[in-house]
Parts: structure tokens; sequence; C-alpha cells
């Protein structure tokens, strides 16, 4: 049974989807599922943003046939590790959270490069076209740190 990932962002449309394609490009796909929600339903069947595809395509990945999901109180049965993208949708998954077991299955994505500092990945939505090089620099260099702990702990 592959071991299941969700990363998690406030519309499943810039962050989130491009923290998806990342971490899959990384870890063999027999043993590994990767996939990404939105605490909020806006975006719900909708690609990512162009601009996150544009960043990720100039980067080698394909994320254009991805698609919004919203994040339930199931996803804590279905996924084994839940990777938010910043304090406000941590919050918002912990709450949603019914026992211990669960919020511990919660991490906020950027405490892989900087332990314990809660650091939130910028939403790069409203800002400008260089937010989603940084951002996606700033997810790379996490899914790196997120896929060598994986494969070490789930040979």
């Amino acid at each position: 049974m592959p071991v299941k990932i969700l990363m998690v962002c406030l519309g499943n449309i810039c962050r989130s989807p491009l923290a998806e394609g990342l971490l899959a490009s990384k870890l063999p796909k027999d043993q590994f599922v990767v996939d990404s929600a939105g605490t909020g339903h806006w975006h719900v069947g909708k690609q990512p943003d162009s601009r996150s595809i544009d960043v990720a395509r100039r980067n080698g990945l394909d994320i254009s046939s991805q698609r919004g999901k919203l994040f339930s109180p199931q996803d804590f049965e279905d996924f084994d590790y839940i990777y938010t993208m910043d304090s406000t949708n941590y919050d918002d998954v912990i709450r949603m959270a019914k026992t211990d077991a669960q919020k511990a299955k919660v991490k906020m994505i950027l405490n892989e490069l900087f332990p314990g500092e809660n650091v939130d990945v910028p939403d790069p939505y409203y800002g400008l076209a260089n937010g989603f090089d940084n951002v996606y620099g700033m997810l790379d260099e996490a899914c790196d740190n997120i896929a060598k702990k994986l494969i070490a702990k789930h040979p």
C-alpha cells in the first residue's frame, strides 16, 4: 500500500499544486501518492493558476492536469502525512482533527527548512509574477528534504 501525502493551501491553485507536483517528481510512484487540497472551496474542480502551471513547466513539471479539491476530515484517514503552506491553513486543518493522531499528521511545510520556526510559504496569488518563482524555489527545497526523509523511512 503506497504512502499518501497531502499538500494543503487556501485555494488549491497556487502553492499546494506546486508542492504536489514537486514532491511527486522526487518520489517513486509505486511507493508514494501525492495529492493536494485547499481549505477554501472557491476553486474546486479548476486547474491550478496559470502562473503556477507556467513556473512548473519552466522547471520541467506538468501540473496542468491537477484539479482543485476541498480538504475534508476524511483526508485524515486517507493520508499519512499532511503538509500545510501557512499557519492559517495549519490552524484550519488542525481544527478539523478529532484525535491527537490526526493532529500529529499535520506539519507546516517550511518547517522542513526552518525547523520549529513555522515560516509561511507566501501566497503569490496577488503578488508579482516573480512571487511564483520564489515560491517554487522554497517548495523545491522543502520537498527535497521531505522526499529524502520519506524514502529513508519507507524504503
